[in-house]
């Protein structure tokens, strides 16, 4: 089941906005501890949990950055015209799976598949 023009507008304008609102965090991330300065606190204790902080931010920064790639790949795929498609199989990727993570590259069953390779791996 191919996706209808209007569905692929509609997922290119949501991951536009997606994306729109992202880069605007992240723009306002890095003014901001631009603007702070480097506190040196004299209890040890709260200089660890200043740091642990940053820390924190900065992973979630990062992981944001990911998802603004993974965005941008997947409007480029509504362009080329393999949005919807699973990257293993080829079949189609349900629309309530696109509707839950237009991100996606894989299918429910190629994610399960690949889920259940990498906990046996652990194991």
């Amino acid at each position: 089941m191919a996706l209808t023009k209007k569905q692929l507008d509609d997922f290119e304008k949501q991951l536009m906005d997606w994306k729109a609102e992202l880069e605007k965090g992240q723009a306002e991330s890095v003014s901001q501890m631009h603007e702070q300065e480097t506190t040196a606190f004299p209890d040890i204790a709260d200089q660890a949990a200043a740091e642990t902080d940053l820390s924190f931010d900065i992973r979630i920064k990062s992981r944001e950055l990911k998802l603004i790639h993974k965005i941008g790949e997947a409007i480029h795929r509504i362009h080329e015209g393999t949005f919807g498609i699973c990257d293993a199989c080829g079949g189609d990727i349900s629309i309530k799976r696109l509707q839950a993570r237009p991100v996606t590259t894989l299918c429910i069953d190629c994610k399960n598949a690949q889920e259940q390779a990498e906990k046996t791996r652990i194991d």
